[in-house]
């Protein structure tokens, strides 16, 4: 699983992508951020503030209970504004 980092959550993770194998019970995005939270400091200062938190799996804007598989692609980043 790729998971990706953008604006200010790149810099609170420390890096812009990694590659995770999260365990096999990690079945939807609110699973796989409490465990990304468990992990370390900066993956828990980075994903904390849910409010705050948009999430695409390949691509696709998801909410807390979409599902996630090994080989999906996982972006993090803010709320986006236009102008």
């Amino acid at each position: 699983m790729k998971l990706l980092y953008f604006a200010w959550l790149r810099s609170k993770r420390g890096l812009s992508a990694e590659e995770v194998s999260p365990p096999v019970e990690i079945a939807t995005v609110r699973q796989l951020l409490d465990w990304l939270e468990e992990r370390s400091p900066a993956h828990k200062a980075a994903l904390s503030d849910r409010k705050v938190l948009r999430v695409a799996v390949n691509q696709e804007y998801a909410g807390p209970e979409h599902p996630v598989r090994p080989g999906d692609e996982i972006a993090f980043f803010p709320p986006v504004t236009g102008g």
